[in-house]
């Protein structure tokens, strides 16, 4: 989701050259805060933080005009509160932002077939092949933001490009409510002024190795040879980098984007070191873990977990198993034992369990299947909260009062559509 506070937005004017951008990244405005504002309009205008008001709820989205006082997603919501405190605190409708998502998508396919969801509110859309029906990438994307306001209420920002990184790029420099193009042929001469911390996969450290040798701008990577990039970032990262600066951005729209891992993770709202208490939260973020990859047709790998002490120091430890599982239990079983080789200074304030290397689930059953009673009750438990709701029937360890912290999925994720076989 976007960080940006809507400063130094750029749009493109309505007869903006076209010509082979192709690829549209497309971006709701302010997703979660918008809806919420679409389901009160006395909320219009007004600086919204959606997460929980009390405790240690992180800032699941924020407004535009709560932005522009430095709040932002993942932020806590005690600090956001200091940097804007006259803020409306607003609890999350997560049933109501996948309904709306839902719509939204279901809008991208009635254009083209070719879409590829990032998250319940971006996706990519591959729009060349849709001149003869639709027109060219502009056009098309005008007709979509036209489109997705009269049918949802909301707004998106669009950017269009050759490749899905400047268009992406493009989208995040038009919000809110813009659309920015960039034709295929001026694709150098928009990226060469553009902060390094713009390219795709340069988070602050590697920004930081790249300012310290004077490198701050995209044309100052096109100036650095690709053997220093490579000892400053590392291979792979070096070679990424220096493809990205030159607009080479050989990646196409997937239409069937496979999840890369998934998990779920919580906030105490007091710092916990209890250990029977950590070790039931394990096996909770590991049965959620479990459903999900069962719901996705997935196995996993690889399990990680999370931890992040009182002083927000984090750890993440994994492990690979020698099956790969879609099975809560096995998930936990592995997420304990890490946890467990774990020195812990200091009570903790946060935990997560990540499935990781994920791959389709096996078509067959093994000969010899440890796993096989305990895939029995999950997939009833499965069934049950298919029909009665999550968490009619869950383990008796994990019975008691609500937790006063805030469990979320990590990434979450768009809703399938009836576009899409769901």
């Amino acid at each position: 989701m976007g960080r940006g506070d809507g400063s130094g937005r750029m749009v493109s004017p309505a007869d903006a050259d076209d010509t082979g951008a192709g690829i549209l990244h497309v971006d709701m405005d302010a997703f979660y805060a918008a809806v919420e504002v679409l389901d009160d309009p006395s909320l219009a205008g007004k600086a919204i933080i959606v997460g929980a008001p009390e405790g240690r709820s992180v800032v699941s989205s924020a407004s535009y005009e709560a932005r522009r006082y430095g709040v932002r997603s993942a932020m806590p919501v005690s600090q956001a509160l200091r940097l804007c405190p006259t803020a409306i605190v607003v609890r999350p409708h997560f049933d109501r932002y996948v309904e709306m998502s839902r719509q939204v998508m279901e809008i991208f396919h009635e254009i083209t077939p070719l879409v590829e969801p990032l998250s319940i509110d971006e996706a990519f859309l591959d729009v060349r092949g849709a001149r003869r029906l639709w027109g060219p990438p502009g056009t098309i994307a005008r007709m979509l933001r036209v489109r997705v306001k009269e049918r949802t209420g909301l707004t998106c920002s669009i950017g269009a490009a050759a490749t899905k990184h400047v268009a992406k790029m493009a989208s995040t420099l038009s919000k809110p409510d813009g659309l920015l193009i960039i034709p295929e042929h001026r694709t150098m001469e928009f990226l060469v002024p553009r902060s390094v911390r713009a390219l795709w996969g340069v988070g602050p450290k590697s920004a930081e190795a790249l300012e310290s040798r004077g490198i701050r701008t995209i044309g100052d990577v096109v100036a650095t040879p690709r053997p220093l990039l490579e000892r400053a970032l590392g291979a792979s990262m070096g070679a990424r980098v220096w493809h990205l600066a030159r607009g080479e951005d050989v990646r196409e729209v997937e239409v069937e984007r496979v999840e890369k891992s998934i998990g779920h993770e919580e906030t105490f709202e007091d710092d916990v070191d209890d250990d029977a208490v950590l070790g039931a939260e394990l096996r909770r973020l590991a049965d959620r873990v479990g459903a999900r990859l069962r719901a996705h047709g997935a196995e996993a790998a690889t399990v990680s977990i999370k931890v992040r002490f009182a002083d927000f120091r984090t750890l993440t430890r994994s492990v690979t198993l020698t099956e790969p599982t879609a099975v809560g239990q096995r998930i936990g079983d592995a997420a304990r034992t890490l946890f467990g080789t774990l020195d812990r200074p200091m009570p903790i304030r946060l935990i997560g369990v990540r499935a990781e290397n994920l791959r389709p689930a096996a078509a067959s059953a093994l000969l010899w299947d440890d796993d096989a009673e305990w895939r029995r009750v999950e997939e009833a438990m499965d069934d049950a909260s298919s029909r009665f709701g999550r968490g009619v029937v869950t383990r008796a360890a994990l019975l008691g009062g609500p937790r006063a912290g805030s469990s979320l999925p990590s990434h979450p994720r768009p809703p399938r559509t009836g576009a899409d076989g769901g």
